[in-house]
């Protein structure tokens, strides 16, 4: 079967890459060709962090229950369609915590602000840490000027935190009108679901044909690969939008 095939081979690449170097120097030939160790290191790096665990979690479980209850192609289609929907559910929630996290560093820097004009001193607000990336260098930077040159800290960050907004609300906008296009694609890729639903409505099987021919595993690997590409495709065309 096609999938106990593939976790063969999944296993002979892990077990070659763990090995260690002497293994790796027995195999004929490629003494000094492959690089094991930075293939191992970038897989890893590549699987570290907090979105590819659940992925390859979920796509892992939902694959061995539909392999076990369907059959070696229902194994496969599960785990991908599993591991997508954790994927895009881990990065809609990350990208709702991020926005959570930029609000929050605006409203620190409108209360350091707020201080500024009240009279506090800057060498005493100096120290607090405001957001991350470009706000907090440019807080960085204000500090800097101030304490070269006397510059009014209060008034450039002001300025900062008001740019920052703009550039907030404009994304927001930009998200919203990306969000129609989202959902169409997601639709245009739940279309063939709805056909498979009809096909066992009218008194055929399908899924039979899908699942258990070769013809049919052709086919829904091949529909697959057209609605992951048109889910990434759209998925940039988006993100490019809102940047």
């Amino acid at each position: 079967m096609s999938w106990v095939l593939a976790g063969v081979l999944i296993a002979g690449a892990v077990l070659v890459a763990w090995t260690g170097e002497s293994a790796r120097n027995r195999l004929p030939g490629r003494r000094g060709r492959i690089d094991v160790t930075g293939l191992r290191r970038t897989v890893l790096g590549f699987l570290d962090g907090s979105v590819w665990r659940p992925v390859l979690a979920g796509s892992a479980s939902a694959g061995a229950l539909a392999g076990l209850s369907g059959g070696p192609v229902a194994g496969p289609v599960a785990a991908i369609y599993a591991g997508l929907a954790v994927y895009e559910w881990r990065r809609r929630a990350g990208r709702k915590r991020a926005a959570g996290q930029r609000a929050a560093h605006l409203d620190d820097l409108a209360s350091l602000v707020a201080d500024l004009r009240a009279g506090i001193p800057p060498a005493a607000v100096a120290t607090s840490s405001i957001g991350s990336g470009r706000i907090r260098r440019l807080t960085e930077a204000v500090w800097r000027l101030a304490e070269r040159t006397g510059a009014p800290a209060a008034d450039l960050l002001e300025r900062i935190e008001s740019d920052a907004r703009a550039a907030e609300r404009s994304a927001r906008t930009a998200h919203a009108h990306a969000a129609g296009t989202q959902t169409t694609a997601v639709m245009l890729a739940a279309l063939p679901l709805a056909g498979i639903a009809l096909g066992h409505a009218i008194g055929a099987d399908p899924s039979g044909i899908l699942l258990h021919t070769p013809l049919g595993a052709a086919c829904v690997f091949a529909a697959m690969v057209l609605q992951c590409a048109g889910l990434k495709w759209a998925q940039r065309l988006t993100e490019g939008a809102t940047r």
